[in-house]
């Protein structure tokens, strides 16, 4: 091996991910749709409750706490962009939290970031959805603080879809993807022009192709929508990523 193959195999992007402690489907998400000189780096951040439910007041308090210290470890790692891995953190705050919170990121990472939050909002964007059909694990008014996110980004949710009981955040990420299709299928809406799926901690990636198959239209969901922003801002082709959806691959799109 000479000079030239050692330096062709070198990794050349890095993602900073500030996750939940508890969250154990973001990074796995993560490593499906990441490409080959793509590698990831987190940093886990704590301070609640796991058996508790994950309300919009929890939320609120989560986000609020300290990030200096999870960035400045990723800073260390010398990343290229940084991802804030949890949507309800900053869904439940608005948009103008969430830019703001984003713009600080970015300050003291001293590189490009994205939340979940506003890459959900991109995602719908990039795949020309203007109505969409909604559905996640939270709690009903997080669900319609996230609903509220949305229809304030000029985006119109036609139906708002959620499970029959509250989950904490550890029967959260022990949902499947089969939970994750049958509660897309049963919030799909005949208007909707996408459907989209939030949590993070949520395996609806594995999903993504069977729900497409069975509606026909794109699905956006929060890691997929999250990968997506990073790979555009490394300046990454995300169509040979298949398991990202038509996102990825831009198969099928209204535009």
């Amino acid at each position: 091996m000479n000079d030239h193959d050692i330096a062709s195999q070198r990794r050349s992007h890095r993602i900073g991910l500030i996750v939940p402690s508890s969250n154990t489907n973001v990074e796995p998400d993560f490593q499906l749709l990441a490409p080959d000189n793509v590698t990831i780096h987190s940093v886990r951040s704590g301070g609640y409750d796991v058996d508790a439910i994950p309300d919009s007041a929890e939320m609120r308090r989560f986000v609020r706490q300290s990030i200096d210290l999870h960035v400045s470890l990723l800073r260390d790692a010398r990343v290229d962009v940084l991802a804030y891995g949890c949507t309800s953190a900053t869904l439940s705050d608005g948009p103008e939290f969430d830019q703001s919170f984003c713009a600080e990121l970015e300050r003291l990472a001293e590189c490009p970031a994205t939340t979940a939050a506003g890459a959900l909002i991109a995602g719908i964007r990039s795949v020309g959805a203007l109505r969409v059909a909604f559905t996640s694990p939270y709690v009903p008014q997080l669900r319609r603080e996230s609903v509220a996110f949305l229809e304030q980004s000029g985006i119109q949710v036609l139906r708002d879809h959620g499970f029959d009981r509250d989950l904490n955040s550890l029967e959260q990420n022990a949902l499947t993807p089969k939970d994750a299709y049958d509660m897309a299928l049963a919030a799909d809406h005949p208007d909707a022009d996408a459907i989209v799926i939030s949590c993070t901690d949520y395996r609806a990636v594995e999903a993504i192709t069977a729900i497409e198959a069975a509606v026909n239209k794109p699905v956006v969901t929060s890691n997929q929508a999250l990968m997506y922003a990073l790979l555009s801002k490394l300046g990454c082709d995300p169509r040979p990523i298949r398991q990202g959806g038509r996102l990825f691959t831009r198969e099928g799109l209204s535009k």
